[in-house]
């Protein structure tokens, strides 16, 4: 066991300092303070980091930490703090480590039993979903899902029997095909769609997974997603009434499978539970 005494040790400390996600204001003074006391800044991007640096007036070398370089950027760190400096790291936006890459370094750095403090700050998640609108009171925060389509469905049909609200981050050239593949596994449910958070355009969403879709390809900026978990099913859906649509549906021309799936998530049902009581009827 490893118990770290944060301010009652000498120990050189690895500061994980969060930044702003769009609101330069949203800087706190602690983290600042942190930043003008250590010896070295390591960013994920030393140019992003430099305009914020000018902003405040900090004047501390800045080293580059990302995903591409951590094999000599974490000896690097490690060696600086064995020399009894203090290292901050910070990320484009938010905190370092969310959805960002870092565990390897933080893990490397409580090996060699130094301090890793981290400071309180912005956080697009925690923003979009107090804003929401949508249950707060359990929630899992997922990041990104992947960028191909087969495995984003996997990962969402883990996920489509979690009763919380789910967070996720999303790009806006993905936006359109996350939000499809939410649709065909989750079904048509209620989200919010939080962008450009603390900006000038900051804008929420609020709507069914269908509703955002239909003019998903006209929004930019960074994307927080938040999707209702599975309500809990106090009733069975009318699966006499959704037979008679599918019916209807196959009568009029639509494929079995994909009149299924629409009478599913018109009426909020399982379309596993539609697809066997239909086959089982013919």
């Amino acid at each position: 066991m490893r118990r770290q005494k944060s301010f009652q040790n000498n120990q050189p400390t690895l500061y994980l300092v969060p930044t702003p996600i769009g609101n330069l204001q949203e800087m706190t003074p602690r983290a600042l303070e942190i930043l003008n006391q250590v010896d070295v800044i390591a960013a994920e991007d030393t140019r992003n980091t430099h305009k914020l640096c000018q902003a405040y007036g900090i004047q501390k070398p800045l080293i580059s930490h990302h995903e591409h370089n951590q094999a000599a950027s974490i000896p690097e760190i490690l060696h600086l703090l064995e020399q009894g400096k203090q290292v901050a790291v910070v990320s484009d936006a938010g905190y370092p480590l969310v959805s960002d890459p870092g565990q390897r370094l933080v893990k490397e750095v409580i090996e060699k039993d130094f301090n890793v403090v981290s400071l309180s700050g912005a956080n697009a998640a925690t923003n979009a979903l107090v804003a929401s609108g949508l249950s707060t009171e359990h929630y899992l925060f997922y990041g990104f899902l992947d960028h191909k389509s087969s495995r984003r469905k996997k990962q969402l049909e883990e996920l489509k029997d979690f009763p919380y609200t789910m967070i996720f981050y999303e790009a806006p050239h993905r936006i359109e095909d996350m939000l499809q593949d939410c649709l065909d596994i989750l079904g048509n449910r209620n989200i919010v769609l939080a962008r450009e958070l603390t900006k000038i355009y900051e804008e929420y969403l609020r709507g069914s997974i269908q509703e955002v879709l239909e003019i998903a390809s006209s929004l930019k900026g960074e994307m927080v997603v938040l999707i209702e978990g599975k309500k809990s099913e106090t009733k069975s859906f009318d699966l006499e009434e959704a037979l008679k649509q599918v019916q209807a549906l196959v009568e009029e021309g639509v494929k079995t499978k994909e009149a299924i799936k629409q009478v599913a998530q018109k009426m909020n049902g399982s379309k596993n539970e539609l697809y066997e009581a239909y086959h089982k009827q013919s």
